[in-house]
């Protein structure tokens, strides 16, 4: 039997050495000997060693790696237990799920082991509106396959609807990585799919409450649509008898009495007119048509129609001539009219008696003009001016008797802003405040070619005025106060014949009989619309060619534009002006008076 036994050498090293030894016996069978054989094994048991501390550190290194990996596999599991994803693997040829996280049963009250090696188990609790696109999907791959997908790997994302276990719905936001095999088709779907239900509801409530909103804006818009017209009504016959009554000749205390009813009437008009755009503004329905505008010309027109108001408080009203009153801005004309009026009102209303008012132009950059309108009123306090152009915010409260519901700088806000332009102020308490508006220039349109022909104005053709037949306008209203109203502004024409008509239909058939020189038209008819009537007018050739004027108590710009495209020549908003009714009348009925069948223009 081999001994292995560690010798010290000289130098202190150890040797390792395997012996087999033999006893040798004498003939008395006694051991006189032992001889044997000694291996160095040295390299040997030095290797083994070596590998004995190999094995004890990969040992080590094992039971290390074996914690980690428990480490790791605990966190992933805590991780896939409290992720709000579920987590999924599905085979891609019978749509059979090999994985679903254990949060499956919080998510849609499914275990994972029930779910586990069913096939199209996803597909089948789909709801029937989502199932019935992704299984036409599904078809639509086995039976054509896509070449152009063949072994790559492709990412879905998809949100769709699945059944609880209680029959209840929930919306899962869901994104998967698809594995192709050689010919396109899917192998493998790995991925995971997001509980968006709440974000679902939240959009849907969303949605209602913007539907809702809507629904309350038209229903508020109708609302004060209606109410205009029906304060239009009455203010239309308060207003046209009160102008009316201004022809005749009054006593000074009527007179007085008389302006006063004006001045009421006006302002209330004012009032609905401004509640109105503030309205059409918040609904998205203002409408504003944006040309080339000269900016003098609005500035010399406003300044005209403020300095009977600015005389009666005595105040200096100016307009700084410049340059750049000759430039042209991107604006609605009306609309920038209506804003630099009210900006004047309130430099006259606010002012101080004897005070300035003072309009000025200037370049604010290379491509902006802007319009500045001062005064020399009480100025604005720094407090203040943050609700300065707020609606129903009237800052100058403290001073009594002034007229407003403050809504003028609100509109003119809102309105600057429509045309693309900026409104500001500058102000100084004590000194006076300093209201601006920027609109971006614009190059001047350009002049018809070839010279104008000067004319020394128009010729009437025919007899003389006092032997001209007479003339006949035809009204169309349904309501008697307006027809009695317009039946004694017409009588101040002797030479027109006036005939009325409460319907539509009524009023149609009166025109085709007595082919009137002129058409005064209500909009809005219990019977035909007026825009119904104008185009039956038009379509007969026997009447189209009799102009049209259309009344309405509505302001509409759009209705306008359609009504002019359909050839109405002019349209007057209910209450209607006594003394531009009668300038319209002149203006049409001067005309020549044509035959029978000949063209009238």
């Amino acid at each position: 039997r081999p001994v292995r036994l560690r010798w010290r050498r000289k130098d202190g090293s150890l040797l390792w050495t395997e012996q087999r030894l033999v006893p040798v016996y004498d003939d008395d069978r006694r051991v006189i000997a032992i001889e044997g054989i000694a291996r160095d094994l040295t390299d040997l048991m030095e290797a083994s060693e070596a590998i004995r501390a190999l094995n004890a550190q990969l040992e080590q290194r094992v039971a290390e790696r074996t914690a980690e990996l428990r480490e790791a596999k605990a966190f992933l599991e805590c991780l896939i237990a409290t992720s709000p994803a579920l987590l999924f693997q599905v085979n891609g040829e019978d749509y059979t799920a090999t994985y679903v996280s254990p949060n499956l049963e919080r998510l849609l009250g499914y275990r994972s082991e029930e779910v586990v090696g069913v096939p199209y188990f996803f597909v089948q609790v789909l709801h029937p509106e989502d199932r019935a696109g992704i299984l036409a999907e599904i078809n639509e791959a086995r039976l054509r396959g896509n070449p152009a997908l063949a072994g790559q790997e492709t990412d879905v994302v998809k949100e769709l609807r699945y059944r609880h276990r209680d029959g209840s719905y929930r919306w899962f936001s869901v994104a998967s990585r698809v594995t192709h095999d050689a010919t396109g088709n899917p192998t493998a779907i790995l991925g995971h799919a997001l509980d968006i239900t709440e974000r679902k509801r939240a959009e849907e409530a969303m949605l209602e409450a913007r539907a809702e909103a809507e629904r309350a804006n038209l229903a508020k818009s109708e609302f004060l649509s209606r109410m205009s017209h029906e304060l239009r009504t009455p203010l239309h016959s308060i207003l046209g008898f009160a102008q009316l009554l201004e022809m005749d000749t009054l006593r000074q205390e009527q007179t007085e009495s008389l302006q006063q009813i004006l001045k009421a009437g006006r302002h209330l008009l004012d009032l609905i007119n401004e509640i109105l755009d503030i309205s059409r503004i918040e609904t998205g329905r203002v409408s504003v048509s944006p040309e080339p505008v000269r900016v003098g010309e609005i500035v010399r027109e406003s300044l005209d129609l403020i300095a009977p108001m600015a005389a009666a408080k005595h105040l200096e009203v100016h307009g700084q001539a410049a340059s750049a009153s000759d430039q042209y801005v991107r604006a609605d004309r009306q609309r920038l009219k209506q804003v630099l009026l009210n900006l004047l009102s309130n430099a006259v209303k606010y002012n101080h008696p004897r005070g300035m008012v003072v309009v000025a132009l200037s370049e604010s950059s290379p491509d902006r003009l802007r319009v500045m309108v001062s005064d020399t009123g009480p100025g604005i306090p720094a407090d203040r001016l943050e609700r300065l152009f707020k609606p129903f915010e009237r800052l100058h409260t403290e001073q009594a008797g002034i007229e407003g519901a403050g809504l003028g700088l609100a509109l003119s806000r809102r309105l600057i802003e429509a045309m693309g332009g900026q409104i500001g102020v500058e102000t100084t308490v004590g000194a006076g405040s300093t209201f601006w508006v920027d609109l971006p220039l614009v190059r001047s349109p350009a002049e018809a070619a070839g010279p104008v022909a000067e004319t020394a104005g128009p010729v009437a053709d025919g007899p003389p005025a006092a032997a001209r037949p007479q003339r006949t306008v035809l009204y169309i209203e349904d309501n008697p106060a307006n027809v009695r109203l317009v039946e004694r502004i017409l009588a101040r024409r002797p030479g027109v014949r006036l005939l009325t008509a409460m319907q539509g239909r009524l009023g149609l058939d009166l025109i085709r009989e007595h082919h009137p020189d002129l058409v005064l038209l209500d909009i809005h008819l219990a019977d035909l619309q007026g825009d119904e009537l104008m185009r039956l007018v038009r379509e007969d050739a026997r009447t189209r060619e009799i102009p049209i004027v259309v009344t309405s108590a509505v302001e509409d710009r759009s209705l306008l534009k359609r009504l002019q495209a359909e050839g109405a020549r002019a349209y007057m908003t209910k209450p209607l002006d006594a003394q531009r009714l009668l300038d319209l009348v002149d203006e049409i009925l001067v005309l020549p008076v044509v035959e029978p069948g000949a063209s009238r223009r």
